[in-house]
Protein backbone atom coordinates (compact mmCIF):
# COMPACT_ATOMS: atom_id res chain seq x y z
CA UNK A 1 0.00 0.00 0.00
CA UNK A 2 0.92 3.67 0.15
CA UNK A 3 3.83 4.45 2.45
CA UNK A 4 4.40 7.50 4.66
CA UNK A 5 8.07 8.45 4.35
CA UNK A 6 8.51 11.72 6.24
CA UNK A 7 6.67 14.27 8.39
CA UNK A 8 7.79 17.90 8.15
CA UNK A 9 11.05 16.74 6.59
CA UNK A 10 11.80 14.16 9.30
CA UNK A 11 12.32 10.59 8.07
CA UNK A 12 9.91 8.25 9.89
CA UNK A 13 11.73 5.02 9.01
CA UNK A 14 12.03 2.87 12.13
CA UNK A 15 9.72 5.04 14.21
CA UNK A 16 6.76 3.46 16.02
CA UNK A 17 3.16 4.14 15.02
CA UNK A 18 2.78 6.04 18.30
CA UNK A 19 5.74 8.31 17.51
CA UNK A 20 4.54 9.01 13.97
CA UNK A 21 1.01 9.70 15.22
CA UNK A 22 2.43 12.19 17.73
CA UNK A 23 4.41 13.93 14.96
CA UNK A 24 1.21 14.36 12.97
CA UNK A 25 -0.67 15.88 15.92
CA UNK A 26 -1.10 19.63 16.22
CA UNK A 27 -3.62 22.46 16.66
CA UNK A 28 -6.74 22.29 14.52
CA UNK A 29 -6.46 23.89 11.06
CA UNK A 30 -2.64 24.12 11.15
CA UNK A 31 -0.65 22.37 8.42
CA UNK A 32 1.78 19.47 8.29
CA UNK A 33 3.91 18.48 5.29
CA UNK A 34 4.12 14.77 4.55
CA UNK A 35 6.03 12.83 1.91
CA UNK A 36 4.30 9.75 0.52
CA UNK A 37 5.32 6.90 -1.75
CA UNK A 38 2.19 5.60 -3.46
CA UNK A 39 1.29 2.00 -4.21
CA UNK A 40 2.00 2.52 -7.92
CA UNK A 41 5.60 3.15 -6.92
CA UNK A 42 5.89 0.16 -4.61
CA UNK A 43 9.59 -0.16 -5.37
CA UNK A 44 10.18 3.17 -3.65
CA UNK A 45 11.10 2.45 -0.04
CA UNK A 46 12.04 5.08 2.52
CA UNK A 47 13.51 7.64 0.16
CA UNK A 48 15.07 5.31 -2.41
CA UNK A 49 15.28 6.81 -5.90
CA UNK A 50 11.96 7.10 -7.68
CA UNK A 51 8.93 9.41 -7.87
CA UNK A 52 7.48 10.64 -4.56
CA UNK A 53 4.83 13.19 -3.69
CA UNK A 54 5.02 15.85 -1.01
CA UNK A 55 1.70 17.11 0.34
CA UNK A 56 0.68 19.88 2.71
CA UNK A 57 -2.23 18.61 4.80
CA UNK A 58 -4.48 20.63 7.08
CA UNK A 59 -4.99 19.14 10.52
CA UNK A 60 -8.56 18.49 11.64
CA UNK A 61 -10.07 16.99 14.74
CA UNK A 62 -10.09 13.23 14.12
CA UNK A 63 -9.05 11.47 17.30
CA UNK A 64 -11.54 12.04 20.07
CA UNK A 65 -10.52 12.33 23.67
CA UNK A 66 -10.67 8.94 25.38
CA UNK A 67 -10.60 10.52 28.85
CA UNK A 68 -13.71 11.49 30.81
CA UNK A 69 -13.55 12.68 34.41
CA UNK A 70 -15.51 14.17 37.30
CA UNK A 71 -15.07 15.00 40.98
CA UNK A 72 -17.33 13.21 43.45
CA UNK A 73 -17.89 13.92 47.14
CA UNK A 74 -17.91 10.94 49.44
CA UNK A 75 -20.94 10.29 51.64
CA UNK A 76 -19.09 11.31 54.79
CA UNK A 77 -18.22 14.63 53.17
CA UNK A 78 -14.64 14.44 54.43
CA UNK A 79 -13.02 13.56 51.12
CA UNK A 80 -13.46 13.82 47.36
CA UNK A 81 -12.53 11.28 44.73
CA UNK A 82 -11.39 12.06 41.21
CA UNK A 83 -13.07 9.59 38.85
CA UNK A 84 -11.37 9.11 35.47
CA UNK A 85 -12.62 6.81 32.73
CA UNK A 86 -10.17 5.99 29.92
CA UNK A 87 -12.07 4.40 27.03
CA UNK A 88 -9.00 3.54 24.91
CA UNK A 89 -5.33 4.37 24.56
CA UNK A 90 -4.89 6.62 21.55
CA UNK A 91 -2.50 9.47 20.79
CA UNK A 92 -4.49 11.83 23.06
CA UNK A 93 -4.64 9.56 26.11
CA UNK A 94 -1.56 10.76 28.00
CA UNK A 95 -2.08 14.47 27.35
CA UNK A 96 -5.76 14.38 28.28
CA UNK A 97 -5.12 12.26 31.37
CA UNK A 98 -2.51 14.76 32.59
CA UNK A 99 -5.11 17.51 32.21
CA UNK A 100 -7.72 15.48 34.09
CA UNK A 101 -5.37 14.62 36.96
CA UNK A 102 -4.23 18.20 37.41
CA UNK A 103 -7.74 19.64 37.33
CA UNK A 104 -9.13 17.06 39.75
CA UNK A 105 -6.20 17.54 42.10
CA UNK A 106 -6.69 21.32 42.03
CA UNK A 107 -10.39 20.77 42.74
CA UNK A 108 -9.57 18.88 45.93
CA UNK A 109 -9.44 15.18 45.01
CA UNK A 110 -7.79 13.24 47.84
CA UNK A 111 -7.64 9.98 45.87
CA UNK A 112 -8.48 8.70 42.39
CA UNK A 113 -10.41 5.99 40.57
CA UNK A 114 -8.99 5.01 37.16
CA UNK A 115 -11.69 3.13 35.26
CA UNK A 116 -10.27 0.74 32.64
CA UNK A 117 -13.37 -1.43 32.32
CA UNK A 118 -14.25 -2.28 28.71
CA UNK A 119 -11.00 -0.68 27.54
CA UNK A 120 -9.76 -3.13 24.92
CA UNK A 121 -6.40 -1.41 24.55
CA UNK A 122 -5.29 0.64 21.56
CA UNK A 123 -1.74 1.94 21.22
CA UNK A 124 0.51 -0.05 23.55
CA UNK A 125 3.02 2.81 23.74
CA UNK A 126 0.24 5.18 24.81
CA UNK A 127 -0.66 2.79 27.63
CA UNK A 128 2.97 2.60 28.73
CA UNK A 129 3.21 6.41 28.82
CA UNK A 130 0.02 6.59 30.90
CA UNK A 131 1.36 4.06 33.43
CA UNK A 132 4.54 6.12 33.82
CA UNK A 133 2.48 9.10 35.05
CA UNK A 134 1.93 7.27 38.35
CA UNK A 135 5.34 5.63 38.78
CA UNK A 136 8.68 6.53 40.32
CA UNK A 137 11.78 6.92 38.21
CA UNK A 138 13.40 3.52 37.57
CA UNK A 139 10.35 1.39 38.38
CA UNK A 140 9.50 -1.33 35.86
CA UNK A 141 6.40 -0.76 33.72
CA UNK A 142 6.53 -4.03 31.79
CA UNK A 143 8.93 -6.69 30.52
CA UNK A 144 8.96 -7.93 26.93
CA UNK A 145 10.11 -11.51 26.41
CA UNK A 146 10.83 -13.59 23.31
CA UNK A 147 13.37 -15.89 21.65
CA UNK A 148 14.91 -12.99 19.72
CA UNK A 149 17.21 -10.99 22.02
CA UNK A 150 16.00 -7.81 20.30
CA UNK A 151 12.51 -8.46 21.68
CA UNK A 152 13.72 -8.86 25.27
CA UNK A 153 13.46 -5.55 27.05
CA UNK A 154 12.68 -3.91 30.38
CA UNK A 155 10.62 -0.73 30.10
CA UNK A 156 10.99 1.63 33.06
CA UNK A 157 9.68 5.03 34.13
CA UNK A 158 12.10 7.88 33.46
CA UNK A 159 10.53 10.62 35.59
CA UNK A 160 8.87 11.08 38.97
CA UNK A 161 5.09 10.53 39.27
CA UNK A 162 2.57 13.24 38.46
CA UNK A 163 0.51 12.25 41.52
CA UNK A 164 1.13 10.06 44.57
CA UNK A 165 -2.44 9.93 45.92
CA UNK A 166 -4.10 6.55 46.62
CA UNK A 167 -5.45 4.96 43.46
CA UNK A 168 -8.18 2.43 42.67
CA UNK A 169 -8.08 0.79 39.21
CA UNK A 170 -11.35 -0.69 37.95
CA UNK A 171 -11.01 -3.69 35.61
CA UNK A 172 -13.24 -6.35 34.07
CA UNK A 173 -13.10 -9.18 31.54
CA UNK A 174 -12.97 -6.64 28.69
CA UNK A 175 -9.90 -4.89 30.07
CA UNK A 176 -7.29 -6.01 27.54
CA UNK A 177 -3.86 -5.48 26.00
CA UNK A 178 -2.53 -1.95 26.75
CA UNK A 179 -5.05 -1.66 29.59
CA UNK A 180 -3.61 -4.79 31.20
CA UNK A 181 -0.11 -3.34 30.94
CA UNK A 182 -1.30 -0.23 32.80
CA UNK A 183 -3.22 -2.22 35.43
CA UNK A 184 -0.34 -4.62 36.15
CA UNK A 185 2.25 -1.82 36.30
CA UNK A 186 0.21 0.16 38.83
CA UNK A 187 -0.67 -2.94 40.85
CA UNK A 188 2.77 -4.57 40.97
CA UNK A 189 4.51 -1.30 41.86
CA UNK A 190 2.08 -0.67 44.73
CA UNK A 191 0.53 2.38 43.10
CA UNK A 192 -3.03 1.14 42.91
CA UNK A 193 -5.55 -1.46 44.09
CA UNK A 194 -7.26 -3.51 41.36
CA UNK A 195 -11.01 -3.85 41.76
CA UNK A 196 -13.51 -5.81 39.66
CA UNK A 197 -13.03 -8.94 37.54
CA UNK A 198 -10.11 -10.89 36.08
CA UNK A 199 -8.88 -9.12 32.95
CA UNK A 200 -9.03 -10.50 29.40
CA UNK A 201 -5.47 -11.85 29.07
CA UNK A 202 -4.11 -10.42 25.81
CA UNK A 203 -0.35 -10.04 26.03
CA UNK A 204 1.27 -11.10 22.76
CA UNK A 205 3.72 -9.01 20.76
CA UNK A 206 3.01 -9.46 17.07
CA UNK A 207 4.61 -8.17 13.89
CA UNK A 208 3.42 -8.06 10.27
CA UNK A 209 5.87 -9.44 7.71
CA UNK A 210 5.41 -8.43 4.08
CA UNK A 211 5.28 -11.20 1.47
CA UNK A 212 6.38 -11.05 -2.18
CA UNK A 213 2.79 -10.64 -3.41
CA UNK A 214 2.35 -7.53 -1.19
CA UNK A 215 0.19 -9.47 1.26
CA UNK A 216 1.34 -9.94 4.84
CA UNK A 217 1.44 -12.48 7.62
CA UNK A 218 1.08 -11.76 11.33
CA UNK A 219 3.69 -13.55 13.44
CA UNK A 220 3.92 -13.68 17.24
CA UNK A 221 7.45 -12.64 18.22
CA UNK A 222 7.10 -12.22 21.98
CA UNK A 223 4.90 -11.52 24.95
CA UNK A 224 4.39 -9.01 27.76
CA UNK A 225 5.33 -10.01 31.31
CA UNK A 226 4.28 -8.00 34.38
CA UNK A 227 6.75 -6.43 36.85
CA UNK A 228 6.00 -9.40 39.14
CA UNK A 229 7.02 -11.72 36.28
CA UNK A 230 3.54 -13.01 35.47
CA UNK A 231 2.53 -13.87 31.91
CA UNK A 232 -0.47 -11.75 30.89
CA UNK A 233 -1.45 -13.69 27.78
CA UNK A 234 -4.16 -16.27 28.39
CA UNK A 235 -4.10 -15.63 32.11
CA UNK A 236 -5.28 -12.09 32.65
CA UNK A 237 -4.77 -10.25 35.91
CA UNK A 238 -6.68 -11.13 39.06
CA UNK A 239 -8.06 -8.12 40.99
CA UNK A 240 -7.42 -7.53 44.68
CA UNK A 241 -11.10 -6.93 45.46
CA UNK A 242 -14.49 -7.36 43.82
CA UNK A 243 -16.09 -4.20 45.22
CA UNK A 244 -14.82 -0.65 45.61
CA UNK A 245 -13.33 -0.27 49.12
CA UNK A 246 -13.36 2.70 51.47
CA UNK A 247 -10.39 5.06 51.37
CA UNK A 248 -8.98 3.72 54.66
CA UNK A 249 -8.97 0.18 53.26
CA UNK A 250 -7.20 1.37 50.11
CA UNK A 251 -4.49 3.03 52.20
CA UNK A 252 -4.14 -0.08 54.35
CA UNK A 253 -3.79 -2.41 51.35
CA UNK A 254 -1.22 -0.14 49.69
CA UNK A 255 0.78 0.07 52.92
CA UNK A 256 0.98 -3.74 53.00
CA UNK A 257 1.92 -4.03 49.33
CA UNK A 258 5.28 -5.62 48.51
CA UNK A 259 7.27 -4.21 45.61
CA UNK A 260 8.69 -6.44 42.84
CA UNK A 261 11.71 -8.38 44.04
CA UNK A 262 10.77 -8.23 47.72
CA UNK A 263 10.49 -11.53 49.53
Amino acid sequence: GDELLSVNGINVQGKSAFDVSSMLQGPKETYVTIEVGFENFSKVKHGACGPLQSMKVQRQLVARTPVFYRLEKMENGDSSVGYIHVKEFNALAKKDLVTALRRLQSAGASYFILDLRDNLGGLVQAGIEVAKLFMNRGETVIYTAGRDPQVQNTIVAETEPLITSPLIVLVNNRTASASEIVASALHDNCKGILVGERTFGKGLIQSVFELHDDSGVVVTIGKYVTPNHKDINGNGIEPDLRRIPALNEVKNLLSQCRYPGMG
